[in-house]
């Protein structure tokens, strides 16, 4: 049973520190997220924030605590179905000062620092009435679901991934949509801004996504994304905002390359270029011309195809940094798994599109965001504890642990006093300081509980 309280005071401690840490309070009101009367913002922030760690979803939580809550259940709905939030701008600050104070001091200049782009699927299929709910496709089991399109934007040095930017797209098709948009929204909110994005090409969204990105001061030198967003337009506008492409092509009749004056499909360029046979993992490479940009001008980019393990297929990587070497632009692409991992970390573990149930499509963008942020948290934690060049800051940050030192520590350094003494002076058994324990824990006031992170305990074994 201590073991059960020393983890919930350390969660409590982790979550706190971030919140302190990270100053999310001034980060929230930066983004227009503050209260309009009653409970602070950043209150009700770190109690949906911490719901995972505690085992409980909000209605459980505030059924246990109702005579004693700060707030109730209607409170949290009005934060999170505000219009005037602008939660992709306190994503931003967020993700900016963890990436420039925290992750890029760890990491070396030479490292090239790369954005990573992919969607995933936002599940909602026993819904009907949620606004703007469509049909979209999942690519890995080919089939249609109800739902959205959750296009991501990710950072990463090679060791960290951070969630960037994400939109929440429907379908630009009016007749593929379930529900329609909420009428009566005013056109100067950053909620009809949203509504108006989720319902415009991807491709154009990814653009964007990655122009406001910089434009928050967060650096990449190259972007990955799959073959979905392979298309020559896209790779030029990519261009357009000075960071280069490295992604997965796919053999399309209407995609052509241009090569000795011939206009050639992928297919017929890997025939024509390949000179490598045998076991080579690389098949063969060449610089061809893309297109030309707005000033006329061609543009040259580099394919790399190798081999595909899984099959006696080839596939092709592109890169428009035609210096970079077909080694490192396998090595490059190789970091995009890192999205896939993050995808699964936060619908599998951090209960997103669990967590609510709400029909209003700007909840689901707020609460995708607070999934975002305890993915963050738990990535920075990761690089603290194992990176070794924190060390150097260890004298620092034990000073900030002491001075952030908690009521819910004193608690648990108590108990352990007292199981100390009661198996000293009174010879009590394990068994029976456990019992005493936990009905000590279960006469603390339900409010207390609640802050402390304290679970329910179940006395039928006493």
């Amino acid at each position: 049973m201590s073991q059960i309280v020393a983890d919930f005071v350390s969660c409590q401690n982790q979550i706190n520190s971030f919140f302190v840490n990270q100053r999310i309070s001034m980060l929230l009101k930066q983004s227009n997220i503050d209260k309009k009367y009653g409970v602070s913002a950043v209150v009700v922030m770190r109690y949906i924030f911490s719901l995972i760690f505690t085992g409980k979803n909000m209605f459980r939580s505030l059924q246990i605590t109702e005579s004693n809550a700060e707030f109730y259940k209607d409170t949290a709905y009005r934060f999170l179905n505000s219009v005037n939030a602008n939660w992709r701008k306190f994503l931003h600050l967020l993700s900016a000062a963890i990436i420039n104070k925290e992750l890029v001091p760890l990491t070396s200049k030479k490292t090239a620092k790369v954005f990573i782009a992919d969607d995933s699927l936002y599940n909602r299929n026993r819904s009907k009435k949620v606004e703007l709910l469509a049909k979209v496709h999942d690519h890995n089991e080919n089939r249609y679901y109800r739902g959205f399109r959750m296009l991501t934007l990710g950072w990463s040095d090679g060791i960290s991934q951070i969630p960037v930017s994400f939109a929440m797209l429907s379908s630009a098709n009016e007749k593929n949509r379930f529900a329609p948009m909420q009428e009566g929204i005013d056109k100067r909110t950053n909620g009809y801004r949203r509504r108006l994005e989720s319902v415009t090409k991807s491709p154009q969204v990814l653009v964007d996504l990655v122009r406001s990105a910089l434009k928050s001061g967060i650096h990449a030198d190259y972007i990955l994304f799959d073959s979905w967003f392979s298309f020559p337009s896209t790779i030029m506008a990519m261009l357009a905002t000075k960071v280069h492409v490295v992604c997965m092509l796919k053999d399309l009749k209407t995609i052509r390359y241009g090569y000795q004056g011939k206009s050639l499909r992928l297919g017929e360029l890997f025939k024509v270029v390949r000179k490598k046979a045998g076991r080579a993992k690389i098949l063969a490479q060449v610089v061809v011309e893309l297109g030309k940009d707005d000033k006329g001008m061609p543009v040259q980019v580099k394919i790399a195809f190798v081999r595909d393990r899984s099959s006696k297929n080839w596939l092709a990587l592109l890169s428009t940094d035609v210096t970079l070497k077909e080694e490192e632009i396998i090595s490059l692409y190789k970091r995009r798994w890192d999205i896939e991992v993050f995808f699964k970390m936060t619908k599998s573990f951090l209960n997103l599109a669990k967590e609510f149930q709400s029909r209003s499509y700007d909840a689901l963008v707020a609460h995708t965001t607070i999934v975002f942020c305890r993915y963050i948290m738990l990535a920075l934690a990761r690089r603290m504890n194992k990176d070794p060049r924190t060390l150097g800051t260890l004298f620092h940050a034990g000073c900030d642990e002491l001075r952030q030192a908690t009521f819910a520590e004193a608690l648990q350094q108590m108990l352990a006093i007292l199981q100390d003494l009661a198996r000293e002076f009174l010879g009590l058994t394990v068994a029976q300081i456990d019992c005493l324990l936990q009905k000590f824990i279960n006469e603390i006031t339900p409010l207390f509980r609640r802050y402390l992170l304290l679970p329910e305990v179940n006395l039928a074994n006493c």
